[in-house]
């Protein structure tokens, strides 16, 4: 629980005030997420290539709503995606005119098999106790 609140208080049933809109809100309820929009913006200007690390998927969920709100185009590999939606995502990711700014994997998802190499930033939004889980 410890874990979620430093993430992001969305994460808790309830939390997320209404009109349910994607708004400056989704990024002024968490600290955490105020740092990583100031850099996030920054890195989208100077035209890098990100990829953004999570272990929680419900995080991610709101990670998607933040790059709808910031209106980024991205990819997301979860637990759940199935093997040729993950090589369609990494082959548009990865295309030499692709439009895609961020790529978000959750930390058990990614690794084996994952070929990210046109992306030339790596931010782990929340590490794992065991830095080995991380790599």
């Amino acid at each position: 629980q410890l874990r979620k609140c430093a993430n992001h208080p969305y994460l808790f049933e309830g939390a997320e005030e209404p009109p349910f809109i994607n708004d400056e809100r989704l990024v002024q309820a968490s600290g955490k997420m105020i740092l990583l929009d100031k850099l996030l913006k920054r890195l989208h200007a100077e035209k890098h290539r990100v990829l953004v690390f999570s272990q929680m998927t419900r995080f991610m969920d709101i990670l998607e709503d933040y790059c709808s709100f910031r209106g980024w185009e991205y990819c997301r590999i979860d637990g759940s995606t199935a093997g040729d939606a993950r090589d369609e995502a990494m082959r548009v990711y990865n295309a030499k005119d692709s439009t895609k700014f961020l790529f978000m994997l959750s930390t058990r998802a990614g690794g084996l098999g994952i070929n990210l190499a046109t992306a030339d930033t790596v931010i782990l939004y929340d590490s794992d106790w065991n830095p080995q889980a991380d790599l």
